[in-house]
């Protein structure tokens, strides 16, 4: 379990977070660039047939938000589980709870400043392929069922915002060969001229991807934005995580 200890705030980061092995699909998260805004990722295995995973973006510049971000991540990692341990768990209670606990560490670590966290986490159950989630505000996730691409809006405010938040925690079944994709607000606003990249793009990208592996339909959509923008985009934290599951047999 993660801790604190006793390093100075301000040297803290939140921590690497290794790639739990699933039964039946793969999780890959790439960031690109150095880090200048409040994007990190993590994954977490809470149970024998569930991950948790999640992308949050605490908004300002890094050495403004890595202390909110090292206590968000604690949170995330001590609540999860906790609340998804239990076989038998309502899974949509489990993540609307993780929900309001990552929020109240949010408002507490701000110490009264106002820093939004857009935040999208998710269950995945190996056992019937399915994903439950909140998305407080965040970037629409992107589900692609064969070449059709959704997106999972938001179902409740960014966190940070206020003590009192609710939010819905949906579910969805990823088929066989389906993806899930969580992209960061800087690949969307990731900007040739005055035109973004956008959504659309977004979609039409993943939507084009024939990747063998959930890594390369990360670096696929990386790629996406590279070639739009002419140059690398390092003009903001620029992050993509991506749940693959594999074809039936």
């Amino acid at each position: 379990m993660f801790k604190i200890g006793k390093r100075t705030p301000s040297l803290l980061e939140p921590v690497h977070s290794d790639v739990p092995e699933l039964r039946g699909a793969e999780l890959s998260a790439v960031y690109y660039g150095q880090r200048v805004g409040g994007d990190f990722y993590d994954f977490l295995r809470v149970s024998g047939d569930r991950v948790v995973f999640g992308l949050l973006d605490v908004a300002g510049r890094h050495e403004q938000t890595r202390e909110v971000a090292v206590a968000a991540q604690q949170t995330f990692r001590e609540a999860a589980p906790q609340l998804f341990s239990d076989k038998e768990v309502n899974e949509a209670d489990a993540m609307i709870e993780l929900c309001l606990r990552l929020n109240r560490t949010i408002l507490e670590a701000a110490n009264g400043r106002v820093l939004p966290c857009p935040a999208l986490a998710a269950c995945y159950n190996e056992n019937i392929g399915t994903v439950c989630y909140f998305n407080a505000g965040h970037t629409p996730g992107l589900l692609r069922d064969k070449k059709e691409v959704s997106e999972l809006g938001a179902t409740g405010l960014p966190l940070g915002l206020f003590s009192h938040v609710t939010c819905d925690a949906p579910t969805i079944g990823i088929a066989p060969e389906g993806v899930l994709v969580l992209i960061s607000k800087g690949l969307i606003e990731a900007t040739r001229k005055t035109e973004e990249f956008g959504m659309e793009r977004a979609k039409a990208t993943l939507s084009a991807a024939s990747c063998a592996n959930a890594k390369e339909i990360c670096l696929a959509m990386l790629d996406g934005v590279k070639r739009f923008m002419g140059t690398p985009p390092t003009h903001n934290d620029v992050t993509v995580l991506t749940l693959l599951r594999s074809p039936s047999i």
